[in-house]
């Protein structure tokens, strides 16, 4: 089998840098600021994020899911309680997530506990979902093995017939969840791998900063 040859693979980075003056001292003033910034440059879902559960025993696993809301308590996505994520946020509700807007050459990383949202706030998402994607979460039994394609468009054409004319009510198994940012790491391109990083730290009402070496 032939592979690229991927030790050869490089691109070099050359944006305008990241100053502690630029940051400021508002890491979720700055987070918008960026998110605004991959929106207007059109890139591909700039709302996705790599998302890094892992198990009590620290065996860890890793997912794009996309962002759905940030704000003064952190950041929020939406799942299947049931799938592999749900599980393991159940058993230890810390995780990871990392956005990569690479055209503008910037990298967010973000650590911090875990929590469900409450059902209102679930429910008012889920019914703004298109229908077929709330027909969706219904039939899909997350994470969980299916004998084949054919059971899943079985299984979705079922729960479409029994919603016939009506609502598709939100299931209890499934909603979202919200990280509260404990650290954010922001991460900018330069040249010869000197890249900006500057991490902020939750301490008290407020946050600390450093600069990180590349």
């Amino acid at each position: 089998m032939e592979t690229p040859d991927l030790a050869r693979m490089r691109e070099e980075y050359a944006r305008e840098g990241l100053d502690e003056t630029a940051a400021g001292d508002d890491p979720l003033a700055l987070f918008a600021r960026w998110l605004d910034d991959a929106v207007d440059a059109h890139v591909h879902e700039p709302n996705a994020m790599a998302l890094a559960t892992a198990t009590p025993e620290g065996r860890p696993s890793v997912r794009v899911v996309l962002l759905k809301g940030l704000d003064a308590r952190g950041m929020t996505f939406y799942t299947n309680y049931d799938s592999r994520k749900g599980r393991e946020l159940a058993a230890n509700p810390w995780a990871a997530a990392t956005m990569l807007w690479h055209p503008l050459q910037r990298q967010v990383r973000v650590e911090g506990a875990v929590a469900r949202l409450d059902a209102a706030e679930s429910d008012a998402y889920f019914a703004s979902r298109p229908r077929g994607s709330r027909i969706g979460a219904v039939a899909s039994p997350q994470s969980r093995p299916v004998a084949g394609r054919r059971d899943l468009e079985r299984d979705f054409r079922e729960v479409e017939e029994a919603y016939a004319g009506r609502d598709v009510d939100r299931p209890a198994a499934w909603g979202g969840y919200r990280i509260a940012i404990e650290s954010v790491e922001f991460w900018q391109g330069r040249v010869n791998r000197l890249h900006d990083r500057l991490r902020y730290v939750r301490q008290g009402g407020g946050w600390s900063r450093e600069r990180l070496a590349p």
